[in-house]
């Protein structure tokens, strides 16, 4: 009985698999006869005047009329061919959106070309022509054979590129990545039917015919006409756009059933993995990495970190049982020759992706390595916001305490914040948003009118600053503009920031909590350190000082000065003394 079970087991599974990819070849001619319909309609014009001249030559359409329609038909015939012609050849022409990736050659990863192949010779595919890394919690297969690419870009074989997410290299045991990259590989199988391909080939040579009104450089006429190009394949892309998404849901079922054969006992925990990757990572990149971007600096071991990150996120909220014993199986970054100058490759290309720094390293845009962060990150960070807060309070004209010492100082701040309210108070608050130097009202109650006014001139001064970052970024990017040549239908990259602009009291509560982290490094022994999951933190007697923030915010949204007037007297920080600024 348990033989026929797993036979019965088996057959279903091989049932939905054939099923999956009957589905997505369905679906991948529906695609195909959209364009035949489009190539109809191309040449219809042409074929009503061959009719008519044929009609002339056997005597059957004469007369003033007829030579008419005959030439009327001509001339249109000509110039929907000619439409069609310049269509097809930007279609043709039009380079697809690539992903930026770290390329990994079979030199650099032996052991990890040996496990894809492996794994393509147990699924009965084609092996994947090549493998490249991405700085993303996910894998999938990208085609890259299109010549617009180059030759480059362009793999060895004929086959689709396999991408994986670089940290799941880094957090994933190798059995874990073996698990997680069955369906994917599986998906060389359908991507080979010529149907399937054809149709892909199609929809990307839209995609990218979309994207080119966009591209610099173009002249008046000729971006005149892309935009007429981009139209039709607009109109072609929403004509086939369900069918192709339903043909790569079968495609993706296919590929998932194909896998269930391999290591399936593996997947269940692989997959809950690929979750808490995903949050550590993003964790790193938001509370981390881009602090050090900001400053010019940029993590060479991202990957490395993610590891530490997710090692904090289980001990801290238990998320993981078994977790040292995890942690004892082989880590696929294992499979790497010389995983060090991977992870720092594929950092760089995080910074590139989500915060646009340069291709190189250089003066202002300087490796950090995790040793160097509390001095080169968080330090910096503190000093250079404390300079700019009281840089502002100087635009401001706001004076020194009475009776308190000249220079940037903390009591400087603190009563600033508590000044009374004028005798107009505004009804509303008003905060200009850093990226955009636009006013942002706020319908709530104003808390405390002088806070928001620091907040708002705050505010302006990062949207210059940040005006100027992206002038000088613009001025050092290539000519063709985004990452290495690397675009998409919407834009070179970096597609999406990390974070949505800071309000201008957060910007204000971040400004005075690096105040208060640099007079407590300057008068007492604290120091600042690296909190895995948090960022920037300060060390206090070896321990972080959890309860910081909370005393900010009552002092800037409230004017109440009294818990973090509290938690300086027993921390023993000095506020009337003058801080180092950057």
């Amino acid at each position: 009985m348990s033989g026929s079970g797993f036979g019965n087991g088996g057959s279903d599974s091989g049932l939905g698999e054939e099923w999956g990819v009957r589905a997505a070849r369905s679906r991948a001619l529906a695609v195909l006869r959209v364009r035949g319909r489009a190539l109809g309609a191309a040449i219809l014009p042409a074929a009503v005047a061959v009719v008519l001249y044929a009609g002339e030559v056997t005597g059957h359409f004469t007369g003033s009329g007829w030579a008419t329609a005959r030439w009327i038909v001509t001339v249109l015939a000509v110039l929907v061919l000619l439409a069609a012609a310049a269509v097809a050849l930007v279609v043709a022409r039009a380079r697809p959106a690539v992903t930026p990736t770290v390329e990994l050659t079979e030199t650099a990863a032996p052991d990890l070309h040996r496990l894809v192949r492996d794994l393509a010779d147990r699924l009965d595919v084609p092996a994947p022509s090549a493998i490249a890394l991405t700085p993303d919690c996910d894998s999938w297969l990208e085609d890259r054979s299109h010549p617009a690419h180059g030759r480059a870009a362009v793999p060895a074989g004929s086959g689709p590129v396999l991408v994986i997410g670089s940290p799941f290299l880094w957090w994933m045991r190798v059995g874990e990545l073996r698990a997680v990259l069955a369906p994917v590989v599986a998906g060389t199988g359908p991507a080979a039917d010529p149907d399937i391909a054809a149709a892909r080939r199609f929809v990307r040579g839209l995609d990218a015919a979309v994207a080119v009104p966009g591209e610099p450089g173009l002249g008046a006429l000729r971006r005149l006409g892309a935009r007429g190009v981009g139209r039709v394949a607009r109109l072609l892309l929403r004509a086939c756009g369900t069918h192709a998404a339903e043909m790569e849901r079968g495609v993706a079922a296919a590929g998932s059933e194909r896998a269930q054969a391999v290591d399936h006992g593996a997947r269940i925990v692989a997959q809950e993995q690929v979750g808490l990757a995903y949050a550590g990572w993003d964790r790193l990149l938001t509370r981390v990495a881009l602090p050090a971007w900001r400053m010019g600096r940029w993590p060479s071991g991202l990957d490395a970190g993610v590891v530490s990150a997710l090692t904090e996120l289980s001990n801290r909220d238990r998320l993981a049982e078994g977790f040292s014993s995890r942690l004892g199986e082989r880590p696929a970054c294992d499979l790497l020759e010389e995983p060090g100058a991977v992870d720092e490759a594929a950092s760089l290309l995080a910074a590139r992706l989500f915060h646009g720094g340069p291709a190189e390293p250089g003066p202002d845009w300087a490796p950090v390595e995790w040793s160097r962060y509390p001095e080169e990150v968080v330090d910096r960070k503190w000093r250079a916001e404390a300079a700019r807060l009281h840089d502002v309070l100087d635009r401001m004209g706001t004076g020194t305490a009475p009776g308190a010492a000249e220079g940037p100082t903390l009591t400087r701040v603190l009563t600033h914040l508590t000044a009374p309210p004028p005798a107009a108070a505004p009804e509303k608050d008003v905060a200009v948003t850093p990226h955009t130097g636009e006013a942002d009202e706020d319908d709530d109650e104003v808390g405390n009118p002088a806070a928001d006014a620091l907040a708002a001139a705050l505010s302006a001064q990062v949207a210059r600053e940040e005006a100027q970052r992206e002038a000088r970024a613009a001025a050092a990017a290539p000519a063709g503009g985004g990452i290495a040549g690397f675009s998409g239908p919407d834009g070179p990259w970096p597609l999406c920031p990390l974070l949505p602009p800071r309000t201008g009291r957060d910007l204000l509560a971040d400004h005075v909590t690096a105040l208060v982290c640099c007079a407590a490094v300057d008068s007492t022994g604290a120091a600042p350190g690296l909190d895995w999951l948090d960022g920037p933190a300060l060390l206090v007697g070896g321990e972080r000082a959890a309860d910081l923030g909370p005393r900010v915010l009552a002092l800037v949204e409230e004017g109440d000065p009294a818990p973090l007037r509290a938690w300086l007297s027993t921390t023993g920080v000095r506020p009337e003394k003058p801080v180092r600024l950057l």
